[in-house]
């Protein structure tokens, strides 16, 4: 009998302790359910907030690439347009003073020739 009376009481004690126990952990799982479930929450209000954000920068990004496309398109035609120019004048002038021309030629070949001359001699010095 004495060794009842001894074992209830501690038994009472244990038995509110696992409970106690019990009722923590259900206490966390609930609020980490709730925390978890708000964070879903802001997780897509985020997704729903950025994504026409993303959706105009990459019509934008689109519109500035299609605009630098369009001016380097440009730009390559102005510089096509010179060129024809310049050979154009070129050969005009060709043919109004031949003798001029290949004095030209000839002086300038000269020219890159003692600047390839030059620049070789003090290639070889260092």
């Amino acid at each position: 009998m004495i060794n009842d009376r001894n074992s209830d009481p501690s038994n009472s004690y244990v038995d509110h302790a696992a409970q106690a126990a019990d009722d923590a952990i259900k206490s966390t799982q609930r609020l980490a359910n709730h925390t978890l479930d708000r964070l879903s929450g802001s997780v897509q209000d985020a997704r729903d907030e950025v994504a026409p954000m993303l959706h105009r920068a990459s019509e934008q990004t689109a519109a500035l690439a299609h605009r630098g496309l369009a001016a380097v398109r440009d730009t390559s035609q102005g510089i096509r347009d010179s060129a024809h120019r310049a050979t154009d004048s070129t050969v005009g002038y060709i043919k109004d003073e031949p003798l001029k021309a290949m004095l030209i030629a000839a002086a300038t070949g000269a020219a890159l020739m003692a600047l390839v001359g030059l620049l070789s001699r003090s290639h070889h010095r260092n």
